[in-house]
């Protein structure tokens, strides 16, 4: 019996799998963040592009309700349930559709566990890219980590699948409005 068909037969065992493989990826990036730098430390890998930081964020996208970690931890787990429940709804009986909700379900999951662990509080944020302004100042992206890069390209997927199935759906050549002049 071969191991990857018994183990990734159904759709949700495939977007399980997908799923586990998006969050650990996640908690070890964060853990060797957490054993190589300091909270607020930098490590610029490409001077003026891009770089390594320690920060953490208690709000959401963007720091957007900084300070809300409790009531995020909580829309995460209700977003997890709704998403679980709802998966038919996404393409979950399509490989991309498996594909997006398995990035999706990891990202949420390893960011929810940083909102939820005693010891952090708050999701870590590490990759950041940014260019030096004239003046010297930095102007970048704000950093994110793995799990948003799964939550955004998985969300991304989802988008792409919906605007397609509504494409195939419309007519291809409608018939011209007739005028009733």
């Amino acid at each position: 019996m071969n191991l990857n068909n018994t183990i990734l037969r159904t759709p949700t065992r495939r977007i399980a799998g997908l799923a586990l493989l998006v969050y650990v990826l996640d908690q070890v990036t964060k853990y060797f963040v957490l054993q190589m730098l300091g909270k607020g430390q930098e490590r610029v890998i490409v001077d003026g592009f891009f770089k390594f930081v320690h920060w953490g964020n208690s709000g959401a996208a963007w720091s957007l309700f900084t300070g809300y970690n409790g009531a995020l931890a909580i829309v995460a787990l209700i977003a997890l349930v709704v998403l679980y429940l709802a998966r038919h709804h996404f393409g979950a009986s399509l490989p991309q559709g498996q594909f997006a909700l398995g990035l999706i379900f990891g990202g949420i999951l390893g960011n929810l566990t940083d909102r939820i662990l005693p010891s952090r509080q708050e999701v870590i944020d590490f990759i950041r890219f940014y260019i030096h302004r004239a003046d010297g100042t930095e102007f970048g992206f704000p950093a994110f980590n793995v799990a948003d890069s799964g939550i955004c390209v998985g969300v991304a997927i989802v988008f792409w699948l919906s605007w397609k199935s509504e494409s195939a759906a419309s007519p291809k050549n409608p018939a011209p409005e007739e005028s009733n002049s």
